[in-house]
């Protein structure tokens, strides 16, 4: 396995990460560790998961699995969502009240007394960020925290956070979680360069567009039934559920196959490509899936493939002109 630094700490992780969003749902426990256990087996040293994933089923399935070998793994949750459907407003977002009980929940359900690396997993608008920074200092000269990242934070959050930490006197953030594929390329526009700059590794999400870029949906025909979009997951059909993107991973489907590979496998080779990343999520339901996606760590692209990519959608962009995530709303209009 080709360990990388993760941004410019002495952390070494795999490029790959186990993500570990379908645990407990979709995959359940037996199929869940059976998966981990292959990816230890294959060098994997990463694993990504969150307060919210099925209700912290993730969590607990992870630290279960991962028991006996718990110091090999690099662990990294989440907080910041609420933790249910019917919450007070102080059980979310990023207070040091909640910072500090969604941490003590994650370390009972993942049954370890440290977490490697807590994300905050959004950036809300709203709220301060020297409170969380602050608290989440304390936790790491507690001993329950080793790092902290960054999920879908913009270049300018990820600056601030970086400078708060240099004025409280805590090492900077390690790692940046954006969204991060060939049909959604806008973190090349400033979150990518930010990362590099302030010295964060980049952790990329949905590197297959939540399973578009597999190519197993077609343009003009129903999903499959077992798929994200059967199932009517609400941020497939908010995200990647575009005819743009479908056409695309089509064309992508075919490519690879010329270049004698998958589309699943090129895909996560050409994130991976990108030298500011340091490594992508790839979150398998199945066994067969995550089979599928050894291959990219040995796939070389050329100049040729990364014209290809260009040619399907130019650096900084997405397959729709004009799409912009509901999720995260552009921040930019303040209407009188």
């Amino acid at each position: 396995m080709d360990y990388r630094y993760l941004g410019r700490s002495a952390l070494k992780v795999s490029p790959l990460c186990l993500g570990a969003m379908m645990f407990g749902g979709e995959a359940d426990e037996a199929s869940s560790r059976r998966i981990i256990a292959k990816a230890f087996d294959e060098g994997i040293n990463f694993i990504d998961t969150a307060d919210v994933y099925h209700a912290g089923r993730s969590e607990e399935i992870v630290g279960r699995a991962i028991a006996d070998k718990r110091d090999h793994w690099v662990v990294a949750t989440k907080f910041g969502f609420p933790g249910g459907p019917t919450v007070g407003p102080n059980e979310q977002g990023q207070s040091r009240k909640w910072i500090v009980q969604s941490v003590e929940a994650s370390l009972k359900r993942l049954g370890t007394d440290y977490i490697d690396i807590l994300y905050f997993h959004r950036a809300l608008t709203d709220a301060p960020l020297e409170e969380a920074v602050r608290a989440i200092g304390d936790l790491i000269r507690q001993g329950k925290l080793r790092y902290f990242g960054l999920s879908n934070f913009r270049g300018w959050r990820i600056a601030e956070i970086a400078r708060l930490a240099d004025q409280l006197g805590i090492d900077r953030p390690v790692a940046s979680e954006p969204l991060y594929n060939l049909v959604d390329r806008t973190a090349e526009v400033e979150q990518l360069p930010a990362a590099a700059h302030y010295g964060l590794g980049v952790v990329s999400y949905s590197p297959l567009a939540r399973g578009v870029l597999s190519g197993k949906y077609a343009v003009d025909a129903p999903p499959p039934a077992d798929s994200r979009v059967a199932r009517g997951d609400r941020r497939i059909l908010q995200t990647e559920w575009r005819p743009e993107s479908l056409a695309i991973a089509q064309a992508v489907a075919a490519h690879a196959a010329r270049r004698g590979t998958t589309s699943i496998a090129f895909a996560l080779a050409w994130v991976l490509k990108n030298r500011l990343v340091s490594a992508a999520i790839a979150g398998p339901r199945t066994e067969a899936q995550w089979d599928g996606y050894g291959e990219a760590l040995t796939l070389q692209l050329d100049a040729e493939d990364e014209a290809f990519v260009d040619s399907l959608v130019p650096p900084g962009h997405v397959s729709t002109p004009g799409y912009s995530d509901p999720a995260y709303p552009i921040e930019g209009r303040k209407v009188l």
